[in-house]
């Protein structure tokens, strides 16, 4: 049984497929920061459900968020509506042995108030062998805890000495920091994971609102009859197997994201968004925040 109020308007998504063959939202929402102080909970728990509302049904969050805080947001979030939901959480690489992992994963369903996890992912490599990780996050699928499990933060030589270990080729999905001003990853990752089905999660699309200023994005939203938000959010968009997932705990900028899947970049939009933030031209480091 659904809380949803069945007059509120959904958006019309893209989709991005996992590998299992399930099609997921192209746009969801983040947590990041989420669950860090009570008095802002309310707020964080209505702009999660006003989210799913509008048909982002798609939350990233972690255990490392407000030390579990932003899950039991989540939890808050999704409850009376978990079918509707595909649940992202992450675990710290320090829990990720196989027992570790199997353990962080019980934890972050007991502040999920759910079964299941649908996409489970190693936040960042850290000193444990990634046989054994990925050995946990086997079980924990095969027992049907988590639906499918994937990678943060990995570059593309993570990739490839993920894809080395025994069962690393199930992963399902890559989370890395990109947007307009961080576009390293479309040199040689970005490809990496197209050429193989793995989808792209893209976390601080919009550079936590650093970008919104450039007058390029500003001119071209003006144009589009958008906000530069809109307008980064729908460079990714454009991006095949792609998932953005701004964090806002903010109902009219949820609402605004939403917008951006209706947007349709031109062609001399996309090459003025070359010219003011230009694609790589060589290999460069993984960023992160």
């Amino acid at each position: 049984m659904s809380d949803r109020s069945p007059d509120l308007p959904t958006v019309i998504l893209p989709t991005v497929t996992l590998p299992s063959g399930l099609a997921i939202p192209a746009l969801g929402l983040g947590t990041w920061n989420m669950g860090e102080n009570a008095a802002r909970a309310k707020a964080e728990v209505a702009a999660l459900k006003r989210g799913l509302d509008l048909g982002l049904t798609l939350i990233d969050t972690a255990e490392m968020y407000g030390d579990g805080g932003a899950e039991e947001i989540t939890g808050e979030a999704i409850a009376g509506r978990r079918d509707e939901v595909f649940v992202v959480s992450k675990v710290y690489p320090h829990n990720a042995s196989k027992k570790g992992v199997i353990e962080a994963c019980e934890r972050s369903l007991r502040r999920l108030s759910t079964d299941r996890i649908d996409l489970y992912l190693l936040h960042w490599r850290g000193s444990h062998p990634l046989a054994e990780t990925v050995a946990g996050f086997e079980t924990l699928r095969h027992e049907g805890k988590i639906g499918a499990w994937g990678v943060s933060n990995f570059d593309t030589d993570d990739m490839e000495d993920l894809f080395s270990v025994q069962d690393g080729h199930n992963c399902a999905a890559n989370q890395v920091l990109y947007n307009l001003s961080r576009r390293g990853i479309e040199y040689d990752l970005l490809p990496w994971c197209q050429e193989r089905g793995i989808p792209v999660m893209a976390y601080s699309p919009i550079e936590q609102g650093r970008i919104l200023r450039n007058p390029d994005l500003i001119r071209i939203a003006k144009a589009q009859q958008a906000t530069p938000a809109q307008v980064a959010l729908a460079f990714l968009l454009e991006r095949d197997g792609v998932i953005a997932i701004p964090k806002s705990a903010d109902i009219s900028r949820v609402e605004e994201n939403a917008g951006s899947a209706e947007i349709e970049l031109t062609d001399e939009d996309l090459d003025a968004l070359d010219r003011a933030f230009p694609p790589p031209s060589k290999k460069q480091p993984l960023e992160m925040l």
